[in-house]
């Protein structure tokens, strides 16, 4: 049964999500909110829902004509180097993305008859992006279930996993990992430095198939 309604950036993330959970993926929505690497993302992620057979939706929110403030976003400065754990990440936080997200994903799953949201926020990104931790997602899944008739769920399976256990996963079922895009800095070669690139190095250490600048 397709019940799910999955966020997907075209990242190494949700795209091990979508290779692991397509027999019940409904619908994939991309967001282009406005970010560097967004244009980047989408190619990959329409690649990847096509091989598939995936329904695949962009949904255009573009955050900086909203004014939302990080570097994250096109209106922003410069991506900074270091890893997810480094204070300077702080910068890329793009204020309650995820909410904003899953409150629009609620919608269209209750319009179109599923009752699952699929997100794959991971344990790496506990220590700098609020609305990806554990409690978050807790507290936003009974918002949704209460907010909507068919009591949508929100599913987080790598919730508490590494990058690496996620990318261990992806080796497992054959994803395509030279078929996602990661780099915060939206470069055609991803750059190798910036926080994204540092974890996706991490996490695909031994099999990693992409061509980083540094």
């Amino acid at each position: 049964m397709k019940d799910i309604v999955i966020l997907y950036s075209g990242g190494m993330d949700s795209s091990v999500a979508l290779y692991e959970h397509a027999d019940r993926i409904r619908r994939a929505l991309t967001f282009n909110y406005g970010s560097k690497h967004n244009l980047r993302e989408m190619e990959y992620a329409a690649r990847n829902c096509k091989r598939l057979g995936i329904e695949h939706h962009v949904i255009e929110l573009d955050m900086n004509k909203m004014g939302f403030v990080s570097d994250l976003l096109q209106s922003g400065g410069d991506i900074p180097n270091g890893h997810y754990e480094d204070q300077n990440m702080i910068k890329t936080v793009v204020p309650f993305r995820n909410g904003i997200m899953l409150s629009i994903a609620a919608g269209i799953a209750e319009s179109i008859g599923c009752d699952k949201l699929m997100i794959s926020n991971h344990a790496g990104d506990h220590a700098i992006y609020p609305d990806c931790r554990e409690e978050f997602i807790q507290t936003m899944n009974k918002a949704i279930s209460l907010g909507t008739y068919n009591h949508c769920e929100i599913l987080a399976p790598y919730t508490n996993l590494t990058k690496r256990e996620i990318a261990l996963i992806g080796k497992e079922i054959g994803v395509p990992f030279e078929d996602t895009y990661s780099c915060y800095n939206g470069l055609e070669t991803h750059c190798g430095t910036c926080g994204t690139c540092t974890e996706r190095k991490e996490g695909l250490e031994g099999f990693d198939p992409t061509v980083y600048l540094h």
